[in-house]
């Protein structure tokens, strides 16, 4: 998409803006109900130490990366009421997966959402990222100072007849 300054144009390609430039939640009622996956990545920076410890079961919260998957899930279930004109949807799945790198000092997220729908998941599998990344944040934030969570980005999305 150009960022070209013409307002005019760029408004008949956001679709949560009508056509006077007022924000507004899409209407996918006439769309068909597809099979919808979308999958997401991101990835938290951490010391090669707290990584250890992480893969270890010895941060004194708790089981890290189980906790992170539920926030996950919990987060892309109730992703409409965190992305104010995004529609609330009843996702059918969500998968989580981390990738720890001990040599990188890193954490890899990656979170599929499934649903049958008129509109898609890309949303959901971001969310579960981000809540997967944060959630693990705040549980090493008091044997790690220096995190960075970054580079979250949709990887994928499909949509097939059911």
């Amino acid at each position: 998409m150009s960022h070209s300054g013409n307002s005019e144009s760029h408004k008949k390609s956001l679709t949560h803006l009508d056509s006077q430039g007022q924000v507004r939640m899409v209407d996918v009622s006439s769309k068909p109900v597809m099979l919808r996956k979308a999958t997401a990545r991101g990835v938290i920076k951490m010391s090669p130490r707290t990584v250890e410890m992480v893969c270890g079961g010895v941060v004194p919260k708790g089981n890290v990366l189980e906790t992170a998957r539920i926030a996950a899930i919990q987060a892309a279930k109730r992703t409409g009421d965190w992305i104010p004109l995004c529609h609330p949807l009843p996702i059918q799945g969500c998968d989580v997966h981390f990738s720890p790198d001990r040599d990188r000092g890193s954490i890899a997220i990656e979170a599929t959402a499934i649903i049958q729908a008129r509109t898609g998941v890309e949303m959901e599998a971001l969310t579960a990222v981000s809540a997967a990344a944060l959630t693990i944040y705040d549980m090493c934030k008091a044997v790690d100072k220096d995190m960075e969570i970054g580079e979250i980005r949709l990887t994928s999305k499909t949509k097939t007849p059911v």
